[in-house]
């Protein structure tokens, strides 16, 4: 097992109480999320003293506002942790990745939702009943794309995943991580235990896997961006149980384990499969390159 790929570890050689209040796993995480809150909490009182609010905006003022809130105060705080504390340069973000990695999940992400609905067709749940043109693509890309893919990826992968694998080995991380993934989706329209948990398992621990394969969150917000926009814009299909407004009016059709029901594809077993099986990939990569990373204690023995 290697530790290699750890981007930062609690540094020895500090004084014990920093070691536990400063550096350790637990309190990097408390520190981030409470810098992410402070951002949130800023930017709304700047957006708001520039009377930019939802509240009666436009469609496409609303998707930048979304945005804004849902990736900059996560940005920034991440930002801060990594060179404020951790006192390194971000090389899971770094600029020269940022373009081909995205580019790279965003083909990765819309090839991987478009197989889940070619099996869905297939499989006689999936039905095209029409095409609508006027489809508000923009605010869906900024808010279920970019602001979802880059907000929830530099918060359940940049931070939680990594940081927890420095402490617990990367098996932990895994579920950690996608344990509070699914988590965060229990409130969504629709949503069940049966959701929550097919999130759980087919994106958090992919998209935990990709990371830990690949070190690169450009690659994660890519695949991300592009499976929610696919789904939503692309093909019509309520994302996370949120509505749509899709290039492609469709319908699902039988049991709800099959279509995924009103939360849609993604609580399908078709889309657990898939997943599933890629995840199992890099689980294969992983282990071949001797990459999994063993619990602090295990890697101090």
């Amino acid at each position: 097992m290697s530790t290699a790929s750890l981007a930062f570890s609690t540094p020895a050689d500090k004084p014990r109480w920093q070691r536990w209040l400063i550096f350790s796993p637990l309190a990097r995480i408390v520190i981030f999320v409470a810098l992410t809150w402070a951002a949130t909490k800023g930017l709304v009182l700047v957006l708001h003293a520039f009377g930019l609010t939802m509240k009666g905006a436009s469609p496409v003022v609303v998707g930048w506002l979304q945005f804004a809130l849902r990736a900059i105060p996560a940005l920034i705080g991440y930002l801060v942790l990594v060179y404020g504390i951790e006192r390194r340069r971000p090389a899971e973000l770094a600029l020269r990745r940022v373009a081909p990695d995205g580019l790279a999940g965003i083909v990765g992400g819309t090839v991987l939702f478009s197989a889940v609905v070619g099996a869905l067709w297939l499989l006689g749940s999936y039905h095209v009943t029409g095409f609508n043109a006027q489809a508000a693509w923009l605010p869906a890309l900024l808010t279920a794309g970019l602001g979802a893919g880059i907000g929830e990826e530099i918060m359940f992968r940049g931070a939680l995943f990594r940081i927890v694998e420095e402490g617990l080995g990367t098996w932990a991380a895994l579920v950690v991580s996608a344990l509070f993934f699914g988590a965060v989706h229990i409130s969504n329209p629709g949503a069940t235990l049966w959701s929550s948990a097919a999130i759980a398992i087919e994106a958090g621990l992919l998209f935990g896997m990709i990371y830990h394969v690949t070190r690169s969150l450009p690659l994660c917000m890519g695949v991300h961006a592009a499976w929610n926009f696919a789904q939503g814009t692309i093909y019509g299909i309520p994302v996370s149980g949120m509505a749509v407004d899709g290039w492609l009016v469709s319908t699902r059709s039988g049991p709800d384990w099959l279509s995924g029901g009103v939360f849609g594809a993604e609580a399908s077993v078709v889309a657990l499969t898939l997943c599933t099986l890629c995840t199992v990939a890099l689980f294969a990569v992983a282990r071949r390159r001797g990459s999994i990373v063993a619990p602090s204690w295990r890697r101090r023995g």
